[in-house]
């Protein structure tokens, strides 16, 4: 599988399939994949916390390797989330992008971090 060839959909079903076959959905509230989301998540953090930003950014074969699996975690419970909650992911990111650019325009951030305060318009502080 690679991303230029896989529809979420695909990969919705991957997840789900393997959740089936273990009986694991009774184990699955929106509850509990949060959590373990939120843990996955932490995980993934921890290869990047004593590291500086230039760093990050050029990994090393097997911290890549590592990162890229704890990702891949990530994924399957946010994907194991939108089954237990019939979320449309495709649909939902390209409506939160859009408001996402009505809330931060190019013009007013362009270059600059959108959580960055003294830097949003005074209408929205």
């Amino acid at each position: 599988m690679k991303d230029s060839e896989t529809r979420i959909a695909d990969l919705k079903r991957l997840v789900d399939d393997f959740v089936g076959e273990r009986d694991w959905r009774q184990f699955h509230a929106p509850k509990n994949l949060t959590m373990a989301l939120s843990v996955e998540c932490a995980e993934l953090m921890e290869h990047f916390q004593w590291i500086d930003a230039e760093t990050s950014r050029v990994l090393d074969v097997h911290r890549r390797q590592l990162v890229s699996e704890e990702m891949a975690d990530v994924l399957a419970y946010l994907l194991a989330l939108a089954n237990q909650l019939d979320i449309d992911l495709s649909a939902t990111l390209a409506a939160k992008m859009q408001k996402n650019a009505t809330k931060y325009p190019v013009d007013e951030y362009h270059g600059r971090a959108g959580g960055d305060q003294k830097h949003r318009p005074r209408d929205s502080q």
